[in-house]
């Protein structure tokens, strides 16, 4: 809106100074600005509101003998985040902008999935939420949407079903007839992952901000026709303008991951982890990098595949032998480094510094081709 405003008195009156609003990274540095004061203003006030409600953690009784302690720390700060990220984005982008559309729309149908998921939970007392297939729905409903957009647009016809293969020179893979379920697994697949990884004090949102901060340079040069084409990469114009977006969620994680960092004050819920893992996966999706997920995003990807293993080896060994067998004492996996002994902070430094680890390579690989 004030991009706008700022846009309209430009034309009119030339004023010195204000043709700086028409810059992305100009606009960028703001939203990113606005997403933290809101986030540190606006969270303590929802987070005394949730505590006066008791909208409290629930613990299960199958984790961490030291996650008891947890219990009715509050819960649904997702709302901190979606807030934090909205107010900034309608303030500095250009709302008109398809790509700003679509994401602001996958992240907060997620999010609202999330909320009701997180109220079914707290206040409803149902111990399981959502039912999955329901959760699951919303997440099949966002995948459609955004998939559907970028076949049929003509905004995207250039490279509709393509998509970029990292550390390969001139060379795309075209998903062909197949590219709508594959992007309707993969929002599935980050939201659930983030979801997963949401259960240590600021290890999901502190890996968040920084897997943004690559997606932001990626968003950066996707967008501008003289960096991608020296790179080698696919150009998507107008795709620069989600940098605006991606700066608000990291100003917004940063805000958050100050109440959440270990003791944490809040949790964001599934009100959170589903928007910000559906927000990624919808981002790597309109800038076509959606094989580099599994890299920048490795912490989430590891998280998930200690599950899937986790679950196919009791099944397996529990066929086989009569008895379950595990292969990690507790899965996600960050729980098997709790019970191994290691500290929650721990844990939690060394998954960031995988994860800057695993964002440089994700950048190199755009000029590694």
């Amino acid at each position: 809106m004030i991009y706008y405003l700022f846009d309209y008195l430009n034309k009119l009156f030339n004023p010195p100074g204000f043709d700086v609003f028409r810059f992305i990274t100009f606009r960028a540095a703001l939203s990113a600005i606005t997403a933290l004061f809101l986030s540190v203003y606006v969270g303590p006030k929802i987070i005394k509101y949730l505590k006066k409600k008791q909208i409290g953690e629930t613990i299960r009784e199958l984790g961490p003998e030291g996650h008891k302690k947890k219990a009715g720390t509050p819960t649904m700060g997702g709302i901190i985040i979606l807030i934090s990220i909205v107010v900034p984005v309608l303030l500095w982008a250009d709302v008109k902008s398809i790509y700003i559309i679509l994401v602001l729309i996958g992240t907060l149908f997620l999010g609202f999935v999330g909320f009701v998921d997180d109220y079914l939970k707290v206040i409803k007392k149902l111990k399981k939420g959502l039912i999955a297939r329901y959760k699951l729905l919303g997440q099949v409903i966002v995948g459609l949407i955004i998939s559907g957009a970028v076949y049929f647009l003509p905004q995207f016809s250039a490279h509709a079903t393509e998509t970029t293969l990292p550390f390969v020179k001139n060379l795309n893979l075209d998903f062909s007839y197949f590219y709508i379920p594959i992007e309707i697994f993969i929002i599935t697949a980050t939201s659930n992952a983030v979801n997963l990884t949401d259960g240590l004090d600021g290890l999901a949102i502190g890996n968040m901000s920084i897997v943004m901060l690559a997606m932001a340079v990626m968003s950066y040069i996707t967008g501008n026709v003289i960096f991608a084409d020296y790179l080698h990469i696919i150009y998507m114009p107008g795709s620069g303008e989600l940098t605006v977006f991606i700066a608000a969620m990291i100003g917004a994680g940063l805000g958050f991951l100050w109440f959440n960092f270990y003791p944490a004050e809040v949790f964001m819920g599934d009100t959170g982890s589903l928007s910000l893992g559906g927000a990624f996966g919808i981002l790597a999706i309109l800038i076509k990098q959606e094989l580099l997920i599994p890299i920048l995003g490795g912490v989430f990807f590891l998280e998930t595949l200690s599950v899937i293993i986790q679950r196919l080896y009791f099944k397996y060994t529990k066929k086989k032998y009569g008895e379950g067998r595990r292969v990690f004492k507790m899965a996600p996996v960050h729980h098997h480094f709790e019970l191994s002994g290691w500290a929650e902070p721990k844990i939690v430094m060394r998954a960031y510094i995988i994860t800057i680890i695993l964002a440089i390579i994700s950048l190199a690989s755009f000029k590694i081709r």
